[in-house]
């Protein structure tokens, strides 16, 4: 823990940037090696803009644009919305640093890539409309993979378990027993060619979930933090919306509240309507969720939230128990991402779980098999 003395000369050797280490000496701490570095991207143009005698100034970065995005995501990771908003803003007017927002050919040769999917989320409001016609394109490229990469990690929980026990008679590619097909055919290896014939192929039958009549409400966090559970929960919302023997909801909220379920269809127009950043009122998105129930015995709550409340916490933890206590599940997920790495308060999660909620980071398959587990 750094006392007063040392969080001001932290403060001032930010404010004062490179230079001023004799003066101030190792007073960052790793947090604030990682502002050090972002405000320096920005700000050491001043020095070498001084420093260059004769021609004009030029706004072009060079090979910088490649980190441009990275730049982007660091700032919304390590500063205040307020510190943002004029990072930005000095970044665009005072350095010309325009590439991600104002040039479309940029983005047209970009690789598509989460970091920059983020970054587009991160800036999409400084965007004028050919670019962010560019953007959506992008975002969509991204999208279509976490798709694809994701959709057999969340189905299959979804879709029954093989039941080993019994074989099927349906032959589909999903319920065939490689092993067990191999040991049944082993009599029929033909050495001479050194190939395994397969003349008895074995399919495991399924249970078959009883997932009919479930509702499944998903509330997401818009904070800054959240990023990352924000496109995975647009992802996982889309997959479950296209098993139809779910009922799912889709709602963004900072201080506001945004039903985007009828955009479950299309991922991508969900997250072009994300606004990161903001306050945070998770008790009124909570009471918003708990107004869809239509069958508390049939109905999970997915809360996606750093649990960071800005308003009064005993709205949240009122609705929580009603809840609980309505026979409803409730989980709230501290991170929703392929990492799982939650950063969140851990007080108010602490609450939640004494009043009977259950509280766990995860990857969105671990999401889909933990529901899988709810609704058998």
């Amino acid at each position: 823990m750094l006392d007063k003395n040392q969080m001001r000369n932290a403060r001032w050797r930010l404010v004062l940037g490179e230079g001023s280490e004799s003066a101030f000496g190792g007073c960052l701490s790793d947090i604030d090696e990682k502002r050090d570095k972002a405000l320096g991207y920005l700000y050491s143009r001043e020095y070498n803009a001084r420093n260059v005698r004769g021609g004009s100034r030029q706004g072009s970065l060079g090979d910088s644009q490649i980190i441009v995005p990275e730049w982007i995501n660091d700032v919304h990771d390590l500063f205040p919305q307020k510190t943002i908003e004029r990072l930005e803003r000095d970044a665009l007017e005072r350095y010309e640093i325009q590439e991600l927002v104002t040039n479309p050919e940029l983005l047209q040769r970009a690789t598509p890539s989460v970091t920059l999917l983020k970054a587009v989320l991160h800036t999409k409001h400084l965007m004028n409309q050919n670019v962010l016609g560019m953007a959506r394109q992008l975002v969509r490229k991204v999208v279509d993979e976490l798709m694809q990469k994701l959709a057999r990690q969340v189905e299959s929980p979804l879709f029954g378990i093989r039941d080993r026990q019994h074989r099927s008679y349906r032959k589909i590619a999903r319920n065939f027993d490689v092993k067990a097909t191999i040991r049944r055919n082993l009599r029929h290896f033909d050495t001479s060619r050194g190939l395994l014939v397969i003349q008895d192929p074995i399919f495991n039958s399924r249970i078959r979930v009883n997932a009919d009549r479930w509702q499944v409400i998903i509330l997401v966090d818009e904070s800054g933090s959240m990023v990352n559970s924000v496109i995975h929960s647009a992802i996982v919302a889309s997959i479950f919306w296209g098993i139809k023997a779910l009922k799912t909801h889709l709602v963004l909220f900072d201080t506001n509240i945004v039903d985007v379920t009828a955009d479950c269809v299309d991922p991508v127009e969900m997250l072009m309507k994300v606004q990161l950043g903001g306050g945070t009122d998770i008790g009124k998105a909570l009471a918003y969720g708990q107004s869809l129930i239509d069958n508390p015995r049939k109905a999970i709550v997915i809360l996606i939230t750093d649990f960071y409340e800005g308003a009064d916490p005993k709205r949240l933890l009122g609705t929580t128990h009603g809840i609980v206590e309505s026979g409803a599940k409730l989980l709230g997920l501290a991170a929703l991402d392929e990492q799982a790495n939650p950063n969140y308060d851990k007080a108010i999660a602490q609450r939640m779980v004494n009043l009977g909620a259950e509280v766990a980071a995860m990857t969105p398959g671990e999401l889909a098999a933990w529901v899988g587990e709810k609704i058998r």
